[in-house]
């Protein structure tokens, strides 16, 4: 699972990774500070099932911190995107062939409005961030028309000669792209393109790519620097005219908020509506301010400062995952060296015992028998579908 981070230069895309990972990827209000793509590690939020065990834990794969699990994401930010990157302009399509492997897509916008197309800044307010996304999408699909392009009429004569569907075809051309062949089958039937037909492809063509990206690629838009005083009213506006899922933000405050709890200045937990000054002194008089403004801006406005209610939008609701306990001993909870509620996996909601099998060993699919629940003991078969929170242990012939 990858999460990729995209948007113009400038708009604060390495900011919003630092405020998720504390990489300190380098940040600069200059264009294409990010060259190579920066990676990450962040971690999302749920509840562990520790407390309702009453044991205490030991995490090897994750974290856990008052009952709350840390679950490991990846992210990959990328250099900034600007209008006509599908051509090569700016850094071009080496960024966009960084994403090939993205499940989603984080759009990172200025709604400020405080950059023009290229990322350099200008007055506030003077630039509308809607035209931020609707570039993005179009590059995007851009570049995907482009790499169909390249064997288009030679796709339409194999199909017309050899009795071929269109959604075959199209599947092999894209699946460097990490596009599934059902999403561009039920994408083809939307926009009423016949699949065995190649006289019905050119005149909907740019609505399929369209489409298939929206399923394949969706675009979560962070509506960036909510702080400053022109952001609101574009942020109300990107949710009133976007199809897009569209959240306030403010990355700075987070990395502030996270760097001065990482120096035991303040408490405070990602994610949370609120934080407690530990050390006033060592804060001192201008650090106090700004979280006194941080707190009546963004905490008290917009109940966090949006980036892990973000993160968990996009793992919870548009992966739609759950959290599994694999362990080997279903009295204690412990893996064979005792430690206590080891790992938790993010997998898809519907995956099965025999899946899970799979993803903590092959071999354990292989030779799957039963997996046992616990703490009930019950035992369930390789169809049984995990729910949220379930330990489990995985009874395979393999020693």
């Amino acid at each position: 699972m990858l999460v990729g981070i995209v948007g113009k230069p400038s708009s604060g895309k390495s900011t919003f990774l630092n405020a998720l990972t504390m990489v300190n990827a380098k940040v600069g209000d200059y264009p294409f500070t990010t060259k190579d793509p920066n990676r990450g590690t962040a971690y999302v939020r749920s509840p562990c099932v520790c407390k309702e065990l009453n044991v205490e834990d030991t995490p090897k794969n994750s974290l856990c911190k008052e009952g709350i699990r840390y679950l490991p994401v990846q992210f990959l930010d990328v250099a900034g995107l600007v209008p006509g990157a599908s051509e090569g302009r700016g850094l071009g399509n080496q960024f966009l062939d960084d994403l090939r492997q993205a499940d989603v897509l984080i759009h990172v916008v200025d709604a400020s409005g405080s950059l023009d197309a290229e990322g350099n800044q200008i007055d506030k307010g003077t630039w509308d961030p809607l035209d931020d996304v609707k570039f993005l999408e179009k590059e995007i699909d851009a570049w995907i028309k482009a790499i169909i392009n390249r064997d288009y009429v030679t796709m339409k004569k194999k199909a017309s000669a050899e009795k071929i569907k269109f959604s075959m075809l199209l599947h092999e051309k894209l699946t460097g792209l990490a596009i599934k062949k059902q999403t561009i089958e039920v994408s083809i039937r939307e926009v009423g393109i016949i699949d065995d037909d190649a006289n019905t492809w050119d005149e909907k063509l740019d609505e399929l790519i369209t489409t298939i990206r929206e399923k394949a690629k969706p675009l979560v838009i962070v509506a960036n620097k909510i702080d400053l005083p022109s952001s609101h009213k574009n942020f109300s506006k990107m949710k009133e005219e976007l199809n897009s899922d569209v959240f306030p933000a403010s990355s700075l405050a987070e990395v502030f908020l996270r760097t001065e709890q990482e120096n035991s200045t303040l408490s405070y937990t990602p994610g949370d509506p609120s934080f407690k000054i530990l050390d006033q002194e060592k804060l001192g008089d201008k650090k106090v301010e700004l979280l006194e403004k941080i707190n009546s801006d963004i905490l008290q406005k917009y109940g966090s400062t949006g980036v892990q209610e973000i993160l968990s939008h996009v793992i919870f609701n548009l992966f739609n995952m759950i959290v599994v306990f694999p362990v080997e001993d279903v009295s204690k909870f412990t893996d064979k060296s005792g430690n206590i509620l080891p790992d938790a996996y993010l997998v898809p909601k519907g995956t099965t015992a025999k899946e899970l099998a799979g993803k903590v060993h092959t071999d354990f699919a292989k030779n799957f028998i039963h997996g046992t629940l616990a703490p009930s003991g019950r035992r369930v078969g390789a169809d049984y579908e995990l729910q949220n929170n379930d330990i489990v242990k995985i009874v395979s012939a393999v020693k």
